[in-house]
């Protein structure tokens, strides 16, 4: 590769798990490629980054915008020539519901966020990923067959399908491709799943970054 510090694309980053992964692979000398909807988190996260004298490119784009990711990889291919790292956060937890109350338009957006997003960040990052020898993570999240889960199993279903396929093709190749199942966290995802529940019986984003990435990188 032309450049010397390594790129993480972190989706989701605004918050929970992608935030706190962001934070961590700035501290090992990444540039963070911070992504996520909400403007207000990725601020704060580039001024925690950036007082350390850590450097990070904020995206707020929404990871179903297929036109505006594709803006995304182009510019880190014409910037840095490829990518080091993706570490996919970015998730939708639709309202638990039972199959005969499932409402169209949220089932459609939580398949568009979980799955379809997964789809193309695939296909889009992997030229990048290859030529910088990378690494690929994405967060599963198992709930099949859980009652009011459908709409959320189905999707992190697919994308899990669609990724371990991807590690499959790319076993003897590149990039790695990584699925990783996170501890249960107090993130604003378990809240609209869990309301009410014990936070303090939970694992921390930050723990779970770490743990992440001592795993794998």
């Amino acid at each position: 590769m032309e450049h010397t510090q390594k790129t993480a694309l972190v989706t989701g980053a605004s918050r929970g798990l992608g935030y706190a992964t962001a934070l961590q692979l700035a501290d090992k000398g990444y540039h963070i490629i911070a992504l996520a909807r909400t403007v207000g988190g990725l601020e704060e996260l580039a001024d925690v980054i950036e007082a350390k004298g850590q450097s990070i490119t904020l995206v707020p784009l929404d990871i179903t915008d297929e036109g505006g990711l594709q803006r995304l990889c182009l510019s880190i291919f014409e910037r840095w020539k490829g990518l080091d790292l993706l570490v996919h956060c970015a998730v939708q937890a639709p309202l638990l519901t039972p199959m005969d109350a499932l409402v169209n338009k949220d089932y459609d957006k939580t398949m568009n966020v979980n799955a379809r997003a997964t789809a193309r960040m695939i296909a889009l990052t992997e030229p990048l990923l290859r030529v910088a020898d990378g690494t690929a993570i994405f967060m599963d999240d198992p709930h099949d067959g859980e009652k009011f889960f459908a709409a959320y199993a189905a999707s992190k279903a697919a994308a899990r399908s669609m990724v371990l396929s991807y590690q499959a093709e790319t076993a003897n190749l590149k990039p790695r491709v990584i699925l990783h199942t996170p501890n249960s966290m107090p993130t604003a995802t378990r809240a609209r799943f869990h309301p009410g529940e014990d936070k303090s019986v939970l694992a921390s984003a930050a723990n779970e970054a770490t743990r992440m990435i001592e795993a794998y990188l």
